[in-house]
């Protein structure tokens, strides 16, 4: 018996030492890199020791992921789709069909507040391109015809995908970066990566916790909407969170000196017209803050925040073009702000 209890004692040992001997090396400056994709900076930054090739991977995740959702390439999957509307279905990746599926999800839970089928729209208006114009209500009108969700067949057995009429076309704007963003994510979490930042500009998730902090949270700053990426009008702690903001300050065209961001209302075919300047959404999947974050946008203020408060796993920041911040419930002691331009109303 003192054998046994001896042999399992080493066992046990054994056992502890091999998992301590498992855990990640964490360095206090990360290996990072940068680069142009989606008409936008993404950043990974990893700080778990000797994971620097997983950055690599995570790139080429991202150029994959991108080719084949971009509308822009006669090539990518989405085109195909847009290009076969009403004649015929297409067989796309899992990957493409998947995300088509939440797109389909979300579109319908949200009673096309999200509407995933905005492609004619935001194809006549091209914001964010070089020939982006204001189309004539004449050209507004034929095209909100083409929007609906309802008339989207999707077969999962062989994953295709068919647009019933001719001239409907799909846009995954609103939502794919999310969804890469928690690609990403489900690569580093599958190389073991532990502690890391991956930012798709304006999409980004923490894991871990901060180095710098000796272990704690991190420091998120939230988007100051009148101001270039990057610049805050303060922060939130959060850890294993994606943030995800949506706001007038990025992408916008100027006609006869009116404004006209690239957010668009599918029921009128103009972009949303309301208080909001830029809205934060703090979730625990990408996906779910890009569609979220278009759809409280587009609630505006009051009816946004009674939409967040309502939910457990959300939280969200509101910042109107009167640089007013709104907290939800979750967040009013979890915010710190840092810029006295703007002032938080209770609510």
């Amino acid at each position: 018996m003192k054998r046994i209890l001896n042999l399992l004692t080493l066992v046990g040992m054994i056992v502890f030492l091999t998992a301590c001997g498992n855990e990640n090396k964490i360095n206090t400056k990360a290996y990072k890199e940068t680069e142009f994709l989606m008409g936008t900076y993404v950043s990974l930054s990893v700080y778990d020791a000797d994971k620097e090739a997983v950055i690599e991977e995570g790139f080429a995740l991202v150029r994959d992921l991108a080719d084949k959702i971009t509308g822009e390439t006669t090539e990518s999957e989405i085109s195909k789709i847009n290009a076969t509307a009403g004649e015929k279905p297409v067989v796309v990746s899992e990957e493409v069909y998947e995300l088509i599926e939440a797109a389909a999800k979300y579109s319908v839970e949200m009673d096309g507040q999200f509407n995933y089928t905005i492609g004619p729209i935001t194809n006549l208006w091209r914001i964010g391109f070089d020939d982006a114009r204001k189309p004539s209500q004449e050209e507004i009108t034929e095209a909100l015809k083409k929007i609906d969700f309802n008339k989207v067949t999707l077969n999962a057995e062989e994953h295709s995908v068919f647009l019933q009429e001719a001239g409907m076309e799909i846009d995954l704007g609103a939502i794919a970066k999310g969804y890469i963003t928690d690609q990403v994510r489900e690569l580093f979490v599958e190389s073991d990566v532990t502690t890391a930042i991956i930012d798709l500009g304006g999409n980004v998730f923490v894991m871990g916790a901060s180095p710098a902090r000796e272990g704690d949270v991190w420091n998120v700053g939230i988007q100051d909407p009148f101001a270039e990426r990057g610049a805050s009008i303060g922060s939130t702690q959060q850890s294993e969170r994606s943030i995800v903001t949506s706001g007038i300050y990025e992408r916008y065209l100027e006609v006869d000196g009116e404004i006209y961001h690239h957010l668009m209302n599918p029921k009128t075919g103009y972009p949303f017209d309301n208080e909001i300047a830029g809205v934060s959404i703090i979730s625990e999947t990408s996906v779910d803050g890009d569609a979220l974050s278009t759809l409280v946008f587009g609630l505006g203020v009051e009816e946004g925040l009674a939409y967040v408060n309502g939910r457990s796993d959300v939280e969200a920041v509101f910042v109107t073009k009167d640089k007013e911040v709104y907290l939800s419930e979750g967040l009013k002691d979890n915010f710190e702000l840092r810029d006295e331009d703007y002032t938080i109303v209770e609510k």
